[in-house]
Order: C-alpha cells, then structure tokens, then sequence
C-alpha cells in the first residue's frame, strides 16, 4: 500500500531502504561484475531498462532523484519559488532527464554511490520528520506543491523508488542465474 501518513512514509521509506541494502549486500561477484541487459526480456520496455548498466548507476539514480526531492523542499520552504525537476526538463522529457543523472554520475565508484545514497536517505528521513502529517498528505497545503502533495513526492522518491530499485535488481540476479 502506497503510504498516506506521515508514520507509515517513515516506516515504508526505512524498511524498503533495508531491504534494498540487505540484496545487495546478498550480491556475489557475478551480479556485481556482469553488466545490466535486459534486451532478452521483451516486457521490459521502459527506457530504464535499457539505461542502467550496473548497480551504481541504479544508486546514483536514486540519490538523484532524492536530491531533487531535498533541493525542491528546502528551496520552497526558504520562499524560494522552485519546480522539482531541473531546468529545462519537463514531466515529458523527464527520460532526457536521467540520462543526463547518468551521464554526469560515470565516474563515481560503487562505494561512493551507496555512501551519497545513504546521506540522501538520512537527510530525507530527517526532512519527511520535519513536517506534519497535514503538511505531508494534504492536498494543496502548500501552493509549490501544485495539486498534490509534499508527501505524494516522498513517497515516489524514497518507498516507491525504492521498490522499483529492487525490482530491477532482483531482475538482474534472475538473468545472471540463466547466464
């Protein structure tokens, strides 16, 4: 269930951040070394099926997309008017989007990417703690958030992309045993 308060964003956010640390601490060398492909997989048609390569990449997308998430927060709430996705991507280009995250994130180790994904985490966790449940799962509470809420954005940037890390990974592993 897609959490709706305050307690359960919390919750969801640390136990699917665990559980995304305890399969890759499960990684051997074979998922760790072979790269990501899935082109023999015909349903796995979405572009970040075919964007990721390995597992820092997945990380380094998911520190991304919480720094957007901290960026946007703490910009609003210091008055300063700013969208949540990054000049001069839209929702529609948002694939152009992460394959700029990508690109700029190359040369980054594995171990730098779990180390700035688990500062993102904390400072997002100490973040989603800074607010109200009303000002977390209110529609419009506040006008940056435009016809949703600030919680709706916590949730798709810690659980719910979480979730979706963990999905691929898992999927990667399944590969690997066929290999």
């Amino acid at each position: 269930m897609r959490p709706s308060t305050k307690a359960t964003l919390l919750e969801a956010s640390e136990l699917k951040y665990k559980e995304l640390n305890l399969l890759i601490d499960s990684l051997g060398e074979k998922e760790l070394n072979t790269e990501y492909d899935f082109s023999d997989f015909p349903k796995k048609k979405e572009a970040h099926w075919s964007r990721d390569k390995n597992l820092r990449d997945i990380l380094m997308h998911l520190f991304e997309w919480q720094k957007l998430l901290i960026d946007w927060i703490e910009s609003n709430k210091n008055n300063e008017d700013k969208k949540f996705l990054i000049e001069p991507y839209t929702w529609k280009t948002i694939a152009d989007m992460n394959n700029m995250f990508l690109e700029r994130n190359q040369l980054f180790s594995l171990e730098e990417a779990k180390a700035n994904l688990e500062s993102t985490h904390k400072y997002s966790i100490d973040l989603i703690s800074s607010f109200s449940n009303e000002e977390l799962f209110e529609k419009k509470h506040f006008s940056w958030t435009g016809t949703t809420s600030v919680g709706s954005y916590c949730v798709s940037a810690l659980p719910s992309h979480y979730d979706w890390a963990i999905k691929k990974i898992k999927a990667h592993i399944k590969r690997c045993k066929s290999l």
